[in-house]
């Protein structure tokens, strides 16, 4: 009964375009007074677990990302990266778009923003493709997709998330099972846009000379070392996720400046746009955090799991399910609500059956990255075609095979844990 009238509530919230978080928080009420609370001692409960969800030093770092992102978005960062990336594979068939996705895959991860790598590559490559004869929408679909592979190559916001809703799930092997899932996912999307531009007859650009690779090469190696400083720290043991995602901010402020793309100046920019977009997910993580708790209180991880373990006690019967169920939840709500919402409900499933948490968490991730390029609520897909100045309705044709080449690599990762596993399990996380 709960679960029905959670879920409805929900629904009927988002039909009446109430923002997303307050949607979450509104229903948690409605569900929690359904189950006979009282009133007061409900909205109090509510407010305690908005509070408390949020007191947490891991999310500390969520925030310091965040920041880190904005001041590479305008420090010159994705300038040298694209230059770096058509070094290395503008020569391929279909150039521009490989270009773009292995500058998206290179921003992404050192941003570790789907939004910021959709924006600060679609903002130089858009108008370059359509130069070169590219169509605009394909190039809308490759910006938009090959950018959440940065959601996947760590760091990662969004794996923080997880280690929150999970309870405490390692950050450090989380980033390093990311990966080679994400390498995976970047290799396919230029699979799908090799095969595309032979059909197509786009132009191939012209190979570049190892000096000119190496010359590109040292121009991006201070941006690429934030991914070494960064990681290489949080496994080294140097210091926590949170520490780390302080020294990115001082790290790209320092860079941008060497760089002089910014001065101080533009830090009220950064900062106020910013807080902006902390204050957007640091309201959608603490509704969720409160919705997660409804759903413990009324049991509803547990009848999940009870229903879902009589379907078939198969662990690639139960996890296509749970992947079906994710892919059309990630069509409606955002990759952080969702994460924290369901997590606690499907963790429970996969641990029973013997699935490893990390193993888990990169299924769930890459899984719901393709939300993020489907409408209605596609955050990245609209941030694409507004940087592009389309329309979503004609770049839906051009996405379906990048759609095809997302799904393809999230079926090997999940049949496959070893694609996740094999880097923790080397530094000696497992």
């Amino acid at each position: 009964m709960e679960v029905t009238i959670l879920v409805l509530s929900f629904i009927v919230l988002i039909v009446l375009r109430i923002p997303v978080a307050w949607s979450i928080g509104i229903a948690a009420v409605i569900t929690i007074l359904a189950s006979g609370m009282p009133v007061i001692p409900a909205l109090t409960t509510i407010a305690q677990r908005v509070v408390t969800g949020l007191d947490s030093f891991s999310i500390l770092a969520i925030p310091f990302f965040i920041l880190a992102g904005h001041i590479m978005n305008r420090g010159g960062i994705a300038k040298r990266l694209i230059n770096f990336a058509k070094a290395i594979v503008g020569a391929l068939p279909g150039g521009l778009a490989h270009v773009n996705i292995v500058s998206a895959m290179l921003f992404g991860a050192i941003a570790g923003s789907a939004g910021a790598a959709a924006a600060a590559i679609g903002s130089f490559m858009s108008d370059e493709m359509e130069k070169e004869g590219y169509n605009k929408e394909f190039g809308v679909a490759v910006n938009v997709t090959s950018a959440t592979t940065g959601l996947i190559i760590p760091p990662s916001n969004i794996f923080i998330i997880y280690s929150l809703a999970s309870g405490g799930v390692s950050i450090g092997a989380l980033f390093l099972a990311g990966y080679i899932p994400g390498i995976l996912t970047g290799l396919f999307l230029m699979i799908v846009a090799y095969i595309w531009a032979k059909r197509k007859k786009y132009p191939t650009g012209n190979a570049s000379s190892l000096k000119n690779i190496f010359t590109t090469f040292l121009q991006a190696l201070p941006s690429l070392f934030l991914l070494i400083v960064v990681i290489g720290g949080i496994v080294a043991g140097i210091f926590t996720a949170t520490e780390a995602s302080s020294v990115a901010v001082l790290y790209c402020l320092l860079l941008s400046f060497v760089y002089k793309e910014i001065n101080f100046s533009d830090l009220k920019t950064i900062l106020t746009e910013s807080s902006e977009t902390i204050a957007v997910v640091m309201m959608l993580i603490a509704m969720s955090i409160a919705m997660s708790w409804v759903m413990s209180y009324e049991d509803i991880p547990q009848s999940v799991t009870a229903s879902l373990l009589q379907i078939s006690d198969n662990k690639i019967t139960v996890l296509l399910t749970i992947n079906l169920i994710l892919l059309f939840v990630g069509i409606f709500m955002d990759m952080t609500p969702a994460v924290l919402i369901f997590t606690p409900i499907f963790l429970p499933v996969v641990t029973a059956l013997g699935i490893d948490p990390v193993h888990f968490g990169i299924i769930m991730v890459l899984n719901l990255c393709i939300g993020l390029c489907t409408p209605p609520v596609g955050s990245v897909l609209f941030i694409g075609v507004g940087v592009a100045n389309t329309k979503i309705t004609k770049v839906i044709k051009p996405l379906l095979p990048l759609f095809l080449a997302m799904i393809v690599s999230l079926i090997l990762v999940s049949i496959f844990p070893e694609l996740s596993l094999w880097l923790p399990r080397l530094f000696g996380y497992k």
